[in-house]
């Protein structure tokens, strides 16, 4: 996702058509995000949880609209870090306006559905305890001073570490995984642990729901990673297969250790896997072959698997698996690259990952680049929190957690009647996932 917005050969009505697809898959992915999350929760949080990634749509696409494309993907004005605003409010846009080969519109509509959906995902990380208004703050100024920039880096014009440094990211596994899961580990340490961590069960709700979400983030993933080609060609249908390939070796490799470790697969571990594969393709679906997509997921499934219990040693309440799966599984499938990129994708020899003659350069520059995004994408985000937390107060009042924030914030509950109520009371929870010590 390279192409620069100055850029205007002729427009081409097949790579429009399929563009304009995979934009509509990538904004569906929010609502599946929302289903996906909202199922994890218990049920006096369902709604809190579904409104902070809707109303991460309007949020987001004002900041985009205003500057946050131009200062993106408009031509690059300092040294590779940050675009210009000369197009800012989409000035200079217009219906005749083309980037590569498809329309300027449609191509800033693709790269905000991406926006979108990366500020989203940082809130399954504070689910539970989050003031609703301080949310509404945080995630344009984080869209402004974190996603931004980021997306500079890899995609804009002259970005310094696509264009300088030479890393590869072919659909955002650092502008979009390793930066919604670095963000919500600031945000964890921001607003602390929920009240009960590791002593009362806070399992899923609602299974069903989140296998849903999850295969509707599946079936939009498709148009994030294929349309991530800007064509309707070769790349883009390897790049869907690769997706496919991963997610289905992510959800194998999640059970496989489940049924090791616990005795039990289950549908939370499939529905994990499989999110956790789709993860790890997303930087590499462009640049690598099929038994190197194959790879990249199954060791997403293990590596991250695993990696969810971590926040019970070491102390930070990650409500729902952000650090352990995009996070952990962003870095996995971006540092991967540097083992299993191909000339055969990537279109050339210099490109090309250490098991295929390119030595450990490519692995190098995928580790540096996967070190600055972390580092740049945390001690941010977690300077945002803290001004918000000074100034308003990032986290609910204590009473509003323990009733629910559906009812406290929003005057609405998910389930009427109290159907599932009972499964809000510690005494009437089964265990929660087998992860804790």
């Amino acid at each position: 996702m390279t192409a620069s917005p100055l850029a205007a050969p002729a427009l081409d009505s097949g790579d429009t058509a399929w563009l304009l697809a995979a934009t509509a898959l990538v904004l569906l992915m929010t609502p599946g995000l929302a289903l996906f999350y909202g199922g994890m929760v218990r049920t006096k949080s369902v709604l809190n949880m579904l409104m902070m990634s809707f109303v991460s749509i309007a949020l987001v696409t004002v900041v985009w609209l205003v500057a946050g494309y131009s200062l993106a993907f408009g031509d690059d004005a300092f040294g590779g870090l940050i675009g210009d605003l000369s197009h800012a409010g989409m000035a200079g846009i217009g219906p005749d306006s083309v980037t590569g080969t498809v329309p300027t519109f449609l191509f800033t509509t693709f790269q905000l559905t991406f926006a979108i959906i990366t500020a989203a995902l940082i809130s399954g990380a504070v689910a539970d305890r989050t003031r609703f208004g301080a949310w509404l703050v945080f995630v344009p100024v984080w869209a402004l001073l974190v996603y931004v920039p980021v997306a500079h880096w890899v995609w804009g014009p002259d970005g310094w570490i696509a264009n300088r440094l030479g890393t590869l990211d072919f659909a955002g596994g650092l502008v979009v995984e390793i930066a919604s899961g670095a963000s919500g580990l600031a945000l964890c340490l921001v607003l602390g642990p929920r009240i009960g961590f590791k002593k009362d069960a806070m399992r899923p709700h609602n299974l069903p729901m989140v296998i849903m979400g999850a295969g509707l983030l599946w079936f939009g993933w498709l148009g994030f990673n294929g349309g991530s080609a800007l064509g309707a060609n070769g790349v883009a249908a390897a790049s869907l297969f690769n997706t496919l390939i991963a997610g289905c070796t992510g959800l194998l490799g999640w059970l496989f250790v489940e049924q090791r470790r616990d005795g039990h697969p289950t549908t939370f571990g499939a529905a994990s896997g499989a999110v956790a594969g789709l993860v790890a393709i997303t930087p590499a679906c462009g640049v690598v072959g099929v038994l190197g997509a194959a790879v990249v997921g199954l060791a997403a499934g293990v590596v991250c698997s695993y990696a969810v219990a971590w926040k019970f040693r070491f102390h930070y309440d990650d409500s729902l698996d952000v650090v352990g799966v995009h996070f952990v599984g962003g870095v996995v499938g971006t540092l991967l690259i540097g083992l299993f990129a191909t000339s055969a994708m990537t279109g050339s020899a210099a490109k090309e990952g250490l098991f295929y003659g390119g030595g450990f350069g490519q692995l190098g520059k995928q580790a540096l680049a996967v070190l600055v995004v972390a580092a740049y994408t945390f001690l941010v985000t977690y300077g945002i929190g803290k001004v918000i937390d000074r100034l308003l107060g990032f986290r609910a009042e204590a009473e509003a957690e323990l009733t629910g924030l559906d009812q406290t914030t929003h005057a609405e509950s998910a389930y009427d009647h109290g159907v599932l109520s009972a499964s809000t009371h510690p005494a009437h929870a089964p265990a929660a996932r087998k992860v804790a010590p």
